[in-house]
């Protein structure tokens, strides 16, 4: 027997869906898997609110996700909608909820950065098979926030820090491309919060990231010719190459990045924020690599509905 669900993260930069089988032993097969770049959390570092051309683009997109929800005729008691880090910091994210329930008839859920931190790691473990050595650190780089979790057993040690590809662009990364200061004063910010974050990296045994920011960066070090799940789902890649990667992004044009074959033009701004973050995990662990996982929170929220 298997159940149909729906699952939705609504992020800072984009919205994504996922609509899979779940089995009675609970594992997941993917239906289908969506998503819109729609810069929700556009400003909302400086400002505090959503901004209203953000809350448009955003409500026109669930638009499109409930048509296709629909048509694969979703119990809509199975369909779960979660929002994160820019919901989270938003004073008007009153507007947003109500917005959510009115074009999709759920209770939108913003959660907390240790939800949202749980939900990555859960979706991100179930499809380890064999589970790799431990500790686990799993790694999510979101627009607005990175979640660390680092797990050995049933012991975990999480956090949710408020530094994600589209607030330290924002913040930093003002020109094109970014100037030697900006990306030094971009990097003391990730820097300060990793020394503050409370997970200890040094002692991660394997790593693992998921993301759109990180599965692109994956793209990259491999060299495809497109955005190829298949490809890069499970892939195992060395951290030199990604940062030497890293460093070759961060030094490109906007025009350049969205050149590249497998970058949405939609991340192509922000992107270099977001490496710079997963560079620096990176050179904290002490592993020589890393694996890239397609399962990430939305496999978490699918779960738990």
């Amino acid at each position: 027997m298997s159940t149909l669900v729906a699952a939705i993260d609504c992020g800072t930069n984009s919205i994504k869906v996922l609509i899979g089988s779940r089995r009675d032993d609970g594992t997941l097969d993917v239906v289908l898997r969506e998503s819109r770049v729609v810069r929700l959390g556009q400003d909302v570092d400086r400002t505090g609110r959503l901004a209203d051309e953000a809350l448009e683009r955003t409500f026109a997109a669930i638009d499109e996700l409930g048509a296709t929800i629909r048509a694969h005729d979703v119990d809509p008691a199975r369909l779960r909608f979660c929002a994160t880090s820019a919901t989270r910091d938003a004073s008007n994210a009153a507007v947003f909820a109500e917005g959510v329930r009115r074009r999709l008839g759920v209770e939108p859920e913003v959660l907390s950065g240790d939800e949202e931190a749980a939900l990555v790691f859960a979706g991100a473990i179930a499809a380890q098979s064999p589970m790799p050595p431990e500790p686990v650190l799993v790694v999510d780089i979101g627009g607005g926030s990175t979640e660390l979790v680092l797990g050995e057993g049933e012991d975990r040690r999480a956090v949710s820090m408020d530094i994600g590809s589209v607030r330290l662009h924002e913040r930093h990364l003002h020109s094109d491309p970014p100037t030697a200061a900006e990306v030094a004063a971009c990097v003391a910010d990730i820097d300060q919060h990793l020394d503050a974050c409370g997970v200890p990296l040094d002692r991660a045994r394997t790593a693992i990231g998921t993301s759109g920011t990180i599965k692109t960066l994956a793209c990259g070090v491999l060299g495809l010719g497109t955005y190829d799940r298949d490809a890069f789902d499970g892939a195992t890649l060395s951290n030199a190459d990604t940062s030497d990667f890293v460093d070759r992004l961060v030094a490109m044009t906007v025009e350049d990045r969205r050149a590249l074959p497998y970058m949405h033009p939609g991340r192509a701004d922000v992107i270099g924020a977001g490496a710079l973050i997963w560079s620096g995990i990176l050179a904290r662990v002490p592993v020589p690599d890393h694996l890239v996982s397609e399962a990430d929170i939305l496999h978490g929220i699918a779960a738990a509905i």
